[in-house]
């Protein structure tokens, strides 16, 4: 059927879009000599997880436990769970995870390391653990080094956790002020993080991975220093508003939300069926990826949602108003896409304004 027959509110990605972007970073990753393991917290898809992997994807990342046990079902054997794991609850899931699949996790405290150490005892593998370094997000991650090197002497005296390697996510050069500073911020968090790596081979340790994240330096191709095995975007695969400001282009952008005109109360004001609960109520405010309300009409040049309620998207522009009927259809390019994927249940894959597939997005709620 052709995708304006789609019932609304709904998730679209456009197919031909999608295939570039996975291959764009999958040749990137080829190009800088590091593996790719992408972020799928943005889509929640394993389809798409595994289109990512039969693209040259060394393994994924995920978020949350829930996530990683979604993804395995789906047949994903190597999973990185970025995040610090607390809580027997999920130690004991991922211990039940590591019977079958490669899978490894985020600490950055002994107290993290102490409790691993006791819930994988008896566990045929050591739990396969990766340091995060806070590099400037201002978010987790150590931060000391002295406190580093406890962490290290921790693993090293633990009988049942063994370091994989060290991650950083420098998610705050989606605040840069262009892409001069992009690159100064991005290359900043990389000989940090290269560091620690250095400061753990000091002291005999083996860091096997030396992974880093975030989509902006990636998208625009930034060289990655010598010494870093792995990146992990997640953003580029379908992109969103404040990406696509980034790199002054909407080119990229593969998904949207599908939305029916259902009022025009005004001459200049129009009201869509979906709200905060379809499209969220983020946006971004610092530096490139900056963006203009909450979501940008992808039919229509400078267009854009000035607010939203639960259900209801408000736009004020009287000449969008007046080339628009009740009923009509557009669709909404998200400021941030990766919370919109958590919304819906599956997405529509269009190609040539018809819908060729649709996808269950199976790991949507997955937040434990």
């Amino acid at each position: 059927m052709n995708y304006k027959e789609i019932d609304t509110p709904a998730l679209l990605i456009d197919e031909t879009v999608l295939n570039k972007n996975i291959k764009y970073m999958s040749n990137y990753a080829k190009e800088q000599n590091v593996k790719l393991r992408p972020h799928t917290k943005t889509h929640k898809m394993p389809h798409l997880a595994m289109e990512q992997v039969r693209n040259g994807a060394e393994g994924i990342t995920v978020a949350k436990v829930g996530e990683a046990e979604i993804m395995a079902i789906y047949g994903l054997d190597d999973i990185f769970i970025a995040n610090q794991i607390v809580g027997k609850q999920k130690l004991e899931r991922i211990k039940k995870l590591a019977e079958q699949i490669n899978i490894s996790f985020g600490v950055d405290s002994v107290h993290h390391i102490e409790e691993i150490d006791e819930v994988f005892q008896g566990a045929d593998k050591k739990a396969q653990v990766l340091i995060e370094i806070e590099v400037g997000e201002e978010r987790s991650g150590i931060i000391e080094e002295v406190d580093y090197k406890l962490l290290l002497n921790s693993i090293r005296a633990s009988k049942n956790v063994e370091l994989k390697g060290i991650f950083s996510h420098d998610g705050h050069t989606y605040k840069a002020v262009d892409k001069d500073d992009c690159l100064d911020l991005f290359m900043t968090a990389t000989t940090r993080t290269l560091h620690f790596a250095n400061v753990a081979r000091d002291m005999d340790f083996e860091v096997e991975t030396i992974s880093i994240g975030s989509t902006p330096p990636f998208m625009f191709g930034f060289d990655i220093p010598e010494g870093i095995t792995e990146i992990r975007p997640g953003t580029y695969i379908l992109m969103d508003g404040s990406q696509s400001n980034a790199i002054d282009s909407y080119a990229h952008s593969a998904a949207s939300v599908l939305t029916t005109v259902i009022s025009k109360p005004t001459a200049e004001r129009v009201i869509t069926d979906v709200g905060a609960k379809g499209l969220t109520a983020q946006s971004r405010s610092k530096g490139l990826t900056t963006t203009e309300g909450f979501g940008k009409i992808k039919e229509f040049e400078g267009v854009h949602i000035h607010g939203v309620f639960d259900e209801h998207a408000i736009i004020y522009n009287r000449e969008f108003s007046n080339n628009v009927n009740i009923g009509d259809k557009i669709s909404i390019i998200p400021n941030h896409i990766c919370p919109v994927s958590n919304l819906y249940h599956k997405a529509y894959i269009v190609n040539g304004g018809e819908v060729v597939k649709e996808i269950e997005i199976a790991a949507q709620g997955k937040l434990q």
